[in-house]
């Protein structure tokens, strides 16, 4: 018989299906809670270091006019093809113009371009691409076909066919580089639609007479919404490389607007004469694109639920 302290206060029930400790046993920390997927996001020193140098290309191509020395056109002819020193950093090009002050002016243009385009795209094809998973049936046949169509083109050329149409510009760039890659797009939003479509919640809703935008508002589009974050990112790496290419050719940016690109074109007839009129508007596109891809990869490994598992636990370890 087992004798109870009358003074020691009453021992707490115990959830049914779980089993009580041992006497005398340990009984096992609770798990701690998940991190953010931002505080995940800070673990990983590539992805911080990635964004880091976004910020920096936000900050140049925001207080660009404020941060360079010279002006884009400032032509000093005396000072032709001048290389690094401690009055023009990066040296200057035929015309005896700043090569630095160019690189961050054309930081704005490029990332103009880059943000505009992927925003018409990012609109477009989502929409195009929810309403098809959503619906299904003919619609859903039709616009695949046509998206179908724009990807039976590479993309280059496609983008080149639409310039020579409409001809070269700013705003032509702009919606040649967002109309090829809306069909990405589309097709990203559609199959993680078809996939989230089936889910309880959304049957339930649909059951219920809820209206169609507003399922795809409340339940659809918040749940596909880590794909086409992802895809976001490596969209404007994308970008970032399509308005370089051409600009390079002539059908991009035109001048007097700086462009990293037209300054690889106008660099072509002094490489060996003049190596940092190339290299320094090249390492602009290669660390803007990179930090692009670096940054899409890392959200990719934090939105995805296999990923993310996999780093929780060796980041426990």
């Amino acid at each position: 018989m087992t004798l109870v302290d009358p003074s020691l206060p009453d021992p707490l029930p115990h959830e049914p299906g779980v089993a009580e400790p041992a006497d005398g046993a340990p009984v096992p920390p609770e798990p701690a809670g998940r991190l953010s997927a931002v505080r995940l996001l800070a673990t990983n020193p590539v992805t911080v270091a990635a964004a880091v140098v976004l910020v920096v290309v936000v900050v140049l191509a925001v207080l660009g006019r404020w941060i360079a020395p010279y002006g884009e056109n400032e032509v000093d002819v005396v000072n032709a093809l001048q290389p690094p020193s401690g009055a023009h950093w990066f040296g200057t090009d035929e015309l005896g113009r700043d090569v630095l002050s160019r690189v961050v002016l054309a930081t704005g243009v490029s990332l103009q371009v880059a943000l505009v385009s992927v925003t018409f795209a990012f609109v477009v094809g989502v929409t195009v691409g929810i309403v098809s998973g959503f619906t299904r049936g003919w619609l859903d046949t039709v616009l695949m076909r046509l998206v179908d169509v724009m990807f039976a083109f590479p993309v280059l050329l496609l983008a080149l066919a639409i310039v020579a149409v409409l001809g070269p510009g700013l705003l032509t760039t702009m919606l040649a580089i967002g109309v090829v890659y809306t069909p990405i797009f589309a097709r990203v939003a559609r199959a993680s639609t078809l996939s989230v479509a089936v889910e309880p919640y959304v049957q339930a809703s649909r059951t219920m007479g809820t209206p169609s935008w507003f399922t795809l508002g409340r339940h659809v589009l918040p749940n596909i919404s880590g794909p086409l974050i992802v895809q976001t990112s490596l969209s404007l790496a994308f970008a970032i490389l399509s308005e370089a290419a051409l600009s390079f050719l002539g059908l991009g940016v035109q001048p007097p607007s700086p462009s990293w690109g037209r300054m690889l074109s106008e660099a072509q007839g002094f490489l060996g004469q003049a190596w940092w009129m190339s290299v320094f508007p090249g390492l602009a596109i290669f660390v803007t694109a990179l930090a692009f891809n670096l940054l899409g990869d890392g959200m990719r490994d934090v939105l995805d639920p296999k990923q993310r598992t996999v780093i929780e636990a060796r980041r426990k370890r």
